[in-house]
C-alpha cells in the first residue's frame, strides 16, 4: 500500500514545475524543523514522521536534479 502512495507522490512531483518544487522543499524543511523541535520538547507523538519528511525532502531534491539535468 505504501508503495502505491509513493509512486503517486513521485508522479505528482514530476508534474510540478521547478518553482513549485522549491516551494514544496521549503515547506518540507520547515515541517522537519518543527517536528525536530517538538521531538526535543517531548510533544511529538509520531516520531516516524521525521523519517517520512526526510525521505520526502530527498525525493523532492532528486526530482529537482533530474529536471535540471534533462533541461
Amino acid at each position: 500500500m505504501i508503495a502505491l502512495k509513493t509512486k503517486a507522490y513521485l508522479e505528482e512531483l514530476r508534474n510540478k514545475t521547478q518553482d513549485e518544487l522549491k516551494m514544496d522543499l521549503v515547506s518540507a524543511k520547515k515541517e522537519l524543523f518543527n517536528l525536530r523541535f517538538q521531538n526535543v520538547t517531548n510533544q511529538l507523538d509520531n516520531t516516524a514522521r521525521i523519517n517520512q519528511v526526510r525521505k520526502n525532502i530527498a525525493r523532492i531534491q532528486t526530482i529537482m536534479t533530474q529536471k535540471k539535468i534533462s533541461g
